[in-house]
């Protein structure tokens, strides 16, 4: 396997990719469980739900710490030292005697997720070319939306009768992805970068840059409207609870309510899977216009926000054998798929949902590396994921409170469906923050293009500045087709 050779890239982006989707598994195995874990360690959902709460702020805030490390230092053992921390932490939470212990391994398993998310992005996307960065982009970002889907689904099969086993599976897997990672090419800052062609670019953050990078006001954009749009994502993490009410309600037992639940659930998310057609769609229209990223993003979430709020209220009528072994309750649940019109009904509607808001991850991945030199991205990215864990955990709180405090109007399931459909709202002011981001973009592109270029230019290998313009980029003339309205 030759160092940085086509094999060695492709193993390493392999290795990424499952990185990425196993933290998203520790994140996504808890809430199927939480009726489980509470009971067992006497506490109540609640209790539980704040872990998985606590998890999203801990990890979002650990992130900032990690990426500014990652972007001053060698990044690879940043990377290893957070997978580690978070596979202790998954570990000593299914192995957690009491909720004091479950709670804490929470918080350091939060900790090194932290870590392995803002760094790993910085490096995803110095491997990818401007002009791949949407395609490329959705696949690093679907891997994160399948490793919570699996995280689902390992929740409610293995944890269907014994709560700690998806916990130590999930971190036994951890283990055997760390020891993969030690053999990943080490990608040098920049390498993807055509402004940088043939040149050793070691720049490195330093403290003064945070005005710099919020200068650029299409940053301010993409940081900020992750806290509404991971208000209404967070509320999606309680969809195996509306699921599991609506078999509860139909008469089934608690352990099959969970375990259909939780099928139906990650059955319902393979939509998310279209966010490859979000990336593509978003290069496609970027090499026609400097705002095509940002306006993909744009219309897609705004779009999906009325099919969420009918996907809700869609009647369900689930036909399963209570008290079946796991194999047959799978089987019985895919089975409604095509025999039960209802159920088929909900599908469509998620899975249309699901990939408009979709097109949102790759198009935000690619736009922080379109305006923003490779040793910001990382800091950048952690900022953006501040606001998203502040946001998705918002959702996931103030979604159980407003389940609660509907129970009263509306008997279950119906207070889950309320209680969902009102929160998919926040997707709004998301949609309308990229559509500003659109307006900015092209000149934050030109900056960042000629400041590499600057680099470029002073270079030992490259005295003559003779570097070339990707035409790809299409960074010439950009900010000319900036909107007269987006001053800066």
């Amino acid at each position: 396997m030759g160092r940085g050779g086509t094999v060695h890239r492709a193993y390493s982006v392999v290795v990424f990719v499952i990185l990425a989707a196993l933290d998203n598994v520790a994140i996504g195995i808890v809430p199927p469980l939480y009726s489980s874990i509470g009971t067992d360690l006497g506490v109540s959902e609640g209790h539980i739900a704040l872990a998985t709460t606590a998890m999203f702020l801990i990890s979002a805030v650990a992130a900032i710490g990690f990426a500014y490390v990652g972007d001053r230092t060698d990044r690879k053992p940043v990377l290893v030292a957070g997978t580690a921390i978070w596979v202790l932490g998954t570990a000593w939470s299914g192995l957690a005697g009491s909720y004091p212990s479950f709670l804490t391994a929470q918080v350091v398993a939060a900790f090194g997720l932290g870590g392995v998310a803002s760094v790993s992005f910085a490096v995803v996307s110095d491997l990818i070319s401007p002009r791949r960065r949407g395609l490329v982009m959705s696949f690093w970002g679907l891997s994160q939306g399948v490793g919570t889907l699996a995280g689902t689904l390992v929740g409610g099969i293995l944890g269907h009768d014994d709560w700690r086993r998806p916990f130590l599976v999930t971190a036994a897997a951890g283990v055997l992805a760390t020891c993969a990672y030690l053999f990943t090419y080490n990608v040098p800052r920049g390498e993807s970068q055509p402004e940088l062609a043939g040149v050793d670019y070691d720049e490195r953050i330093h403290h003064e840059d945070l005005p710099v990078i919020l200068r650029r006001r299409t940053n301010v954009w993409l940081i900020l409207q992750g806290g509404t749009a991971q208000i209404a994502f967070g509320s999606l993490v309680w969809l195996p609870i509306l699921f599991r009410a609506r078999a509860e309600d139909q008469g089934y037992s608690a352990g099959t309510a969970v375990l259909v639940g939780s099928v139906f659930a990650t059955i319902f998310q393979l939509g998310a899977a279209l966010s490859i057609l979000g990336g593509l769609a978003g290069d496609r229209l970027q090499r026609r216009t400097p705002r095509g990223r940002a306006l993909v993003a744009s219309v897609g979430v705004l779009a999906a926000v009325p099919f969420y709020v009918v996907l809700f209220f869609v009647p369900m009528e689930i036909t399963v054998t209570d008290g079946a072994a796991t194999g047959t309750l799978i089987r019985e649940v895919l089975v409604n798929v095509v025999t039960e019109p209802t159920v088929a009904a909900c599908l469509a509607i998620a899975v249309f949902a699901l990939m408009l808001t979709s097109a949102n991850s790759p198009n935000w991945f690619a736009m922080i590396a379109d305006v923003n030199p490779p040793q910001h991205r990382g800091t950048v990215y952690s900022l953006g994921n501040l606001v998203n864990g502040v946001g998705r955990a918002g959702g996931n709180a103030l979604v159980g409170v407003a389940f609660r405090g509907l129970a009263g109007a509306f008997p279950p399931p119906l207070n889950y469906a309320v209680g969902l459909a009102a929160f998919q709202f926040f997707f709004i002011p998301t949609g309308i923050m990229y559509w500003l981001a659109s307006r900015t973009v092209a000149a934050d592109m030109a900056d960042t293009h000629n400041a590499l270029l600057a680099v470029a230019a002073e270079s030992d290998e490259r005295p003559d500045g003779d570097v070339e313009r990707d035409p790809a980029l299409g960074v010439q003339g950009l900010a000319g087709q900036q909107d007269s309205g987006a001053g800066r």
